[in-house]
C-alpha cells in the first residue's frame, strides 16, 4: 500500500534517524534499518524519502521487492535490486571482485556463465556484500529491499549474512516489513535483540497527524480549513493509517461528498454512503479466506458495532464456545479483529471500514434480521438495559426498522446520559428519539424526550435548535399531557431562554407555565418555576431585580427541601450564593458548599460543575486566583457544556486585561467571541464586548472602546448585569489614562445612578473602590464614608481592595499619622501587585497627596509611573507624572536607550542609564580611572557618577554601593 501524500506527516524522528544512518554509510559506518509496521501505515512512503535524501546526497541507490503474485523466483528482490546497477550506464565490469564474479552470476544475468555449481549462502552472502561496497565506488550505498514479509527463502538467507556483516562498510540496508507473522518479522527482530540492527515501529498517525494530512492532500492553507466532520469521519475510519486516510479522502471527492467552493472545502450530504470499492473488495477477500462460518460471525458481530460483546453474539448466531473463540483467533491472526481490552468478553474490529465492507455483502433485509436478532439478544441477556445496553439496544431496533421501541430507548439512554452530564451523548440520543418518535402517538414520550433535550441543547450552545422545538411544544399542547408536564415544558424552556440570554423570552415562557399550572397546582412543579423565575428576574433590568429573585429562590429552595427535589434544591442555592455575595462571602460560600454536597449525594455532575463554577469565580473575585476558574473550565469542557466554558473564557478575558497582559487578552477576546456570537450565546457575547471595551480604555484607545461599546449595546447591553463594567472599567479608567479627572468622576456618578435603578451582582465596577479614592483626592469623602464603604464584603476584593487602602492612606496623611498612610500604602502595593497599570494609575493619583502630607515615597511612585505609561504610550499620563515631579523639584530624567535594563528599584531612586552602567562596574571594585576607561569617560565623570548613585540609593559609602552592585550581579 503505498502513499501519494506530497508531503510526508508525522515522521520526522524516524527521517532525522534514516538521515544520520546514511550519513553514517557515506563515512563507512553502515549499518541495517528494518522498518516495521502494518499495512499502510507508510512504511513505503518514508523509505521513498529516504532514497530521495540519499540520491541528493550523490549516493547510489538499488532496489528491490517481494512479491506474492506470479510464480516464486528466488532472490527476486536481491536479483531486482542488483540488476539496477546495470541499467545506470556506469561500467561495472572494472569492479574489482575476484573469485566473487560467478557467483553472482545466480542473481545477475550478465555474469551468468551458465553454470549451475550451487554455493553456500555465505559465499554468496559475501559476494553481494563485495558488489556493493565496489558499486558504491567511495560514495556509500543504499541498498532498499520492500516487502520483505512475501520475501522467499532464499532471499532472506542471503540477507542474514548482510545484517551480520554490514557494520564497517559504507552500505546501508533498509528494509520494509509488516508485523504480520513471517520469518523475515523474526529475522528483524533477532537482529535488534543481537544488535546488529534497528528496528523502527511505525505507528498510526495521531490525530492531529490525520488534519496535517488531509490539509495536504486537499491543498489547503491551515489545518482549520479541514471540515471538522471530514476530520472525525477520517480519523475514525483511518484508525490513523495513511493509506487509509488518502483512500477515504479520495472517495469522498469522488463521491461529491467533500467538494471545494469559493470558501474553501466543505461536506456536502452523507460522508458515510461511500466505501471505496477497491477497499471493501480487499477486505471482503481477506474475510473470505476464514471460510463460510467466519464470514457469517463476522457479518452478525457488525451489526453489532465496531466493538462487540461476545456473550451478545454467541446468543443471536448459537454457535459453542469452541467454534466462537477458533473463529475469533482466525480473525484475529487476519488483523480484521482484535481483544478490546481491558474489557473483558469484548473484541473489536480494527477498522471501521471492515464492518462497513461486511454491510455492502448484507442485504437490507438480512441486516435488519440480524439487527432485530442481536436486539432481543441483548434485552434477554441484560434485563433493565443498565450502563450503555439500553443506547446499543436502541440502535439495534432502530437499524431493524422497530422505529416506536428505538424511539423510547434513545428517550431513556438520553435521559440517564444527561443526568450522567455527558452532554454530547445526551443530545445525540435524543435527537434521535426525537426524530424517531416525530410520527408516534405517544406524547407522553415525546414530552419526556423535550424534557430532557431542551436543558441538554441549551447546555451544548445549540439555541437555534432548542427554539425550533417550541412547535413540537404546541403541538403536545393539545395531545392530552397534564398540565403538570406541559408547565414542566413550559419551564424547560424559559430555562433555555435564560442561558441564552433572552430574558423577555424566558419571561413570557414564565408566565404561561403559571397559567396553566394554576388550573392543577403542584408545589414541586412550582418550585421548578419559581427557581428559573428567579434567573431571568436576577437579569431582567429593574431597580428590585436582585430582592425579586432572592425572594422567589428561597421560596424553591424550602419547595425543594420538602419535596426532596435535589436538582432545584442545587439552582436555588446557587442563585442564593450570588447574591449573598455582595455581604457576606461566608454565607455565599456556605449556599455553594451545600449546593455541592448535594450535588455529590444525588450524583448530578451538571449541577456539581455550577457550584463548582460559581465557588471559582468567588476566589478570582476575592483574591485574583484564575486555578480554580481553569479547573472549573476543563469540567465543563468534559462535561460538554458550552455554556459554562464560554463563560470562563470571558472572566479569563477581563483578568488578563486587569492584569495587563494585552496580548493574551486581545487573541483570548477574538477566539472567544467568533464562537459565542455564531451560537447567539448573548450573556458571553456582552461579557467578552465588555472585556474588549475595557482593553482599549486601558490602553487609552477612546476610538476602539466607543466601537466596541456600540456593538455592546447592540447586544442588549443597556439595563444588562454588564454594563456598569462597561462605566467603571471602561470608560472611567479611560477617563483617567486621558488625565481627566472630572470626567472619570462623571462616568462614576452615571454608575452609581445606574446601580441605584438597576443594581448587578458583578462587583468590580467601582462602586467600592476606585468612587471612594477619587472622591477622598477631591474632598468629597471623609473617614465615616471610607469606613462604612471599607467595611463591606464587596470593598475586600481585591481589585476593589487596592483602591481602599489607598484612599485610606490619603486619609491618614490628612489625619497626621503618616508612618500609617505609609504603612496603608505598601499594603496597597502588595495587594495591586498582579494588576500593574491600575498600580501604576493609582501611585501617579496619590502621589500629590503624599508630598503634601509627607507620607509614602511620591517621587518613587511617581518615576515608576512616569516609566510605565511611557513604555505603553500612554502620553497623557506620562506628561503629568513628569509635570507632578517638576512641581515636587525632583529631576526629570530624558529617556534613553536602556532604560529598560535598569532595575525598577533603582530607576524609581531616579538612577540614569550612565549611572547604572557605572553602577554595575562597582561589582568588580574598579577605580575610577579603569571605570573611566571601560566607559569611555573621564575619570572626574566617573567619580560625579558615583557621588550621584551614594546620594539616590541611600548607600553609606563607596563599599557599600559596591557590595550593592556585586549582590544584584549575583541575582
Amino acid at each position: 500500500m503505498r502513499s501519494q501524500a506530497p508531503s510526508l506527516v508525522g515522521r520526522d524522528p524516524q527521517l532525522a534517524l534514516l538521515e544520520r544512518a546514511m550519513a553514517d554509510a557515506r563515512r563507512g559506518s553502515g549499518g541495517v534499518v528494518f522498518l516495521v509496521g502494518e499495512a499502510g501505515v507508510g512504511k513505503s512512503r518514508l523509505a521513498a524519502e529516504a532514497v530521495g535524501g540519499a540520491l541528493r546526497g550523490g549516493m547510489p541507490v538499488l532496489r528491490g521487492r517481494s512479491s506474492t503474485t506470479g510464480p516464486a523466483v528466488p532472490f527476486r528482490p536481491l536479483t531486482e535490486a542488483l540488476m539496477s546497477l546495470f541499467r545506470g550506464g556506469e561500467p561495472m565490469d572494472d569492479l574489482v571482485l575476484g573469485p566473487y564474479r560467478p557467483v553472482l552470476g545466480r542473481l545477475i544475468p550478465e555474469w551468468d556463465t551458465g553454470e549451475r555449481e550451487s554455493s553456500s549462502m555465505v559465499i554468496l552472502g559475501e559476494a553481494v556484500l563485495r558488489l556493493l561496497i565496489a558499486a558504491g565506488r567511495g560514495r556509500g550505498m543504499l541498498l532498499l529491499l520492500e516487502d520483505l514479509h512475501d520475501a522467499d527463502p532464499e532471499t532472506l538467507g542471503v540477507l542474514e549474512y548482510l545484517v551480520d556483516n554490514l557494520a564497517y562498510t559504507p552500505v546501508l540496508l533498509l528494509a520494509t516489513v509488516r508485523t504480520d507473522f513471517s520469518d523475515a518479522l523474526d529475522l528483524a527482530q533477532s537482529a535488534r535483540r543481537r544488535g546488529a540492527a534497528t528496528l523502527m515501529d511505525l505507528h498510526p498517525l495521531s490525530r492531529p497527524q490525520v488534519r496535517e494530512m488531509i490539509c495536504a492532500q486537499l491543498g489547503a492553507d491551515g489545518p482549520e480549513e479541514v471540515p471538522a466532520p471530514v476530520l472525525d469521519r477520517l480519523w475514525e475510519d483511518s484508525a490513523g493509517s495513511p493509506y487509509l486516510v488518502e483512500e477515504l479522502l479520495q472517495s469522498m471527492i469522488g463521491a461529491g461528498t467533500l467538494v471545494q467552493g469559493a470558501e474553501g472545502w466543505r461536506a456536502v450530504g452523507d460522508l458515510r454512503r461511500d466505501v471505496s470499492s477497491t477497499l471493501a473488495r480487499g477486505i471482503l477477500r481477506r474475510v473470505d479466506r476464514l471460510g463460510t462460518e467466519s464470514l457469517t460471525l463476522l457479518s452478525a458481530a457488525a451489526v453489532l458495532g465496531r466493538r462487540f460483546p461476545l456473550t451478545v453474539l454467541q446468543r443471536m448466531t448459537g454457535v459453542d464456545d469452541r467454534a466462537l473463540l477458533s473463529h475469533l483467533h482466525a480473525g484475529v491472526a487476519a488483523r480484521l479483529v482484535v481483544p478490546d481490552e481491558p474489557a473483558p468478553d469484548w473484541y473489536s474490529f480494527r477498522h471501521s471500514l471492515t464492518v462497513e465492507a461486511l454491510f455492502t455483502q448484507m442485504t437490507p433485509g438480512r441486516r435488519a434480521d440480524l439487527a432485530r436478532r442481536a436486539a432481543t439478544a441483548v434485552e434477554e441477556l441484560h434485563p433493565g438495559l443498565g450502563g450503555d445496553w439500553c443506547a446499543l439496544a436502541a440502535g439495534l431496533r432502530s437499524a431493524a426498522g422497530d422505529r416506536l421501541e428505538a424511539g423510547r430507548l434513545f428517550a431513556d439512554a438520553g435521559g440517564r446520559a444527561l443526568v450522567a452530564g455527558a452532554l454530547g451523548s445526551a443530545v445525540t440520543m435524543l435527537s434521535q428519539a426525537e426524530s424517531l418518535l416525530a410520527d408516534a402517538d405517544d406524547p407522553q414520550t415525546r414530552a419526556q424526550v423535550l424534557e430532557n433535550l431542551l436543558p441538554a441543547l441549551a447546555e451544548a450552545g445549540d439555541f437555534a435548535r432548542a427554539f425550533d422545538l417550541v412547535d413540537d411544544l404546541h403541538a403536545l399542547g393539545g395531545a392530552g399531557l397534564s398540565p403538570v408536564r406541559l408547565a414542566t415544558l413550559h419551564t424547560r424552556l424559559a430555562k433555555v431562554a435564560h442561558t441564552a440570554g433572552r430574558w423577555s423570552d424566558g419571561n413570557r415562557q414564565i408566565v404561561r407555565a403559571r397559567e396553566i399550572l394554576s388550573a392543577a397546582p403542584d408545589e414541586a412543579a412550582q418550585a421548578a418555576i419559581d427557581v428559573t423565575a428567579a434567573y431571568l428576574a436576577l437579569d431582567t433590568p429593574g431597580a428590585d431585580r436582585t430582592q425579586h429573585a432572592e425572594k422567589l429562590a428561597r421560596s424553591a429552595a424550602d419547595t425543594a427541601e420538602r419535596h426532596a427535589l435535589p436538582v432545584v434544591a442545587c439552582q436555588a442555592r446557587e442563585l442564593l450564593a450570588t447574591v449573598a455575595r455582595e455581604r457576606d462571602p461566608q454565607e455565599s460560600r456556605g449556599m455553594l458548599e451545600q449546593a455541592l454536597t448535594t450535588a455529590e449525594r444525588h450524583r448530578l455532575p451538571l449541577q456539581r460543575m455550577y457550584a463548582g463554577t460559581r465557588m471559582a469565580g468567588n476566589a478570582w473575585l476575592d483574591e485574583g486566583d484564575t486555578a480554580p476558574l481553569l479547573a472549573a473550565r476543563e469540567e465543563a469542557l468534559r462535561l460538554g457544556s458550552v455554556h459554562i466554558m464560554h463563560t470562563v473564557d470571558g472572566i479569563l478575558v477581563l483578568d488578563a486585561v486587569l492584569r495587563g497582559d494585552h496580548d493574551t487578552a486581545r487573541t483570548a477576546a477574538a477566539e472567544c467571541l467568533s464562537v459565542v456570537r455564531r451560537l447567539r450565546l448573548a450573556p458571553a457575547v456582552r461579557y467578552v464586548l465588555m472585556a474588549q471595551a475595557v482593553l482599549a480604555a486601558h490602553r487609552a484607545d477612546r476610538t476602539a472602546m466607543e466601537a466596541t461599546l456600540a456593538a455592546f449595546t447592540e447586544w442588549d447591553g443597556a439595563g444588562s448585569q454588564e454594563e456598569p463594567l462597561c462605566l467603571g472599567l471602561a470608560r472611567t479608567f479611560c477617563a483617567l489614562l486621558e488625565e481627566d479627572a472630572g470626567l472619570a468622576r462623571a462616568e462614576l456618578g452615571t454608575l452609581l445612578a445606574l446601580e441605584a435603578d438597576n443594581p448587578s451582582t458583578y462587583h468590580l465596577s467601582g462602586t467600592h473602590g476606585l468612587v471612594l479614592l477619587l472622591d477622598v483626592l477631591a474632598g468629597d469623602a471623609d473617614r465615616v464614608r471610607h469606613e462604612e464603604i471599607g467595611a463591606t464584603a464587596v470593598a475586600r476584593m481585591r481589585w476593589n481592595r487596592q483602591f481602599v487602602l489607598l484612599a485610606d492612606a490619603v486619609l491618614l496623611g490628612r489625619e497626621g499619622a503618616p508612618a500609617r498612610a505609609t504603612a496603608a500604602a505598601e499594603a496597597a502595593l502588595a495587594v495591586s501587585e498582579p494588576y500593574p497599570l491600575a498600580q501604576h494609575l493609582g501611585l501617579r493619583l496619590v502621589a500629590d497627596a503624599a508630598h503634601r502630607d509627607g507620607w509614602g515615597d511620591p517621587v518613587g511612585w511617581l518615576r515608576r509611573a512616569e516609566h510605565y505609561f511611557h513604555e505603553r504610550d500612554v502620553t497623557a499620563v506620562t506628561g503629568a507624572c513628569r509635570s507632578a515631579l517638576r512641581r515636587l523639584g525632583a529631576p526629570v530624567h530624558q529617556h534613553r536607550s536602556g532604560t529598560t535594563g535598569i532595575p525598577e528599584e533603582l530607576r524609581a531612586q531616579g538612577v540614569t542609564v550612565r549611572e547604572f552602567e557605572v553602577f554595575r562596574l562597582l561589582a568588580e571594585r574598579l577605580g575610577n580611572k579603569d571605570i573611566a576607561d571601560r566607559l569611555f569617560i573621564s575619570p572626574r565623570t566617573a567619580e560625579k557618577h558615583i557621588a550621584s548613585l551614594i546620594t539616590k540609593t541611600g548607600a553609606t559609602n563607596r563599599a557599600d554601593l559596591c557590595a550593592r552592585s556585586a549582590a544584584l550581579r549575583s541575582t
